[in-house]
């Protein structure tokens, strides 16, 4: 579901805005993720905030086990240092 236009959100943070949708930001959170070996299988767009009119809705990381949870925070660490 469209929450935004590009136009409404580069007029926001024009720097920051890479997604056009909050469909499109999961997909690429997704996307970057995998990259480094991670999947969170409960990643999707809040149903209550994605339906309502608020203008960023929220995104919904979900659960994963210790091991996936461990890998985030290595991956997130490696790249505070750099």
């Amino acid at each position: 579901m469209k929450n935004r236009t590009a136009a409404a959100n580069a007029r926001r943070r024009p720097e920051r805005i890479l997604a056009l949708t909050t469909e499109e930001a999961v997909e690429q959170l997704d996307q970057a993720l995998r990259a480094v070996g991670i999947i969170l299988p409960s990643l999707g767009v809040d149903p209550v905030t994605g339906a309502s009119d608020q203008p960023f809705p929220l995104v919904r990381l979900g659960c994963c086990n210790m091991t996936v949870a461990a890998r985030l925070a290595a991956v997130l660490r490696k790249a505070a240092e750099t």
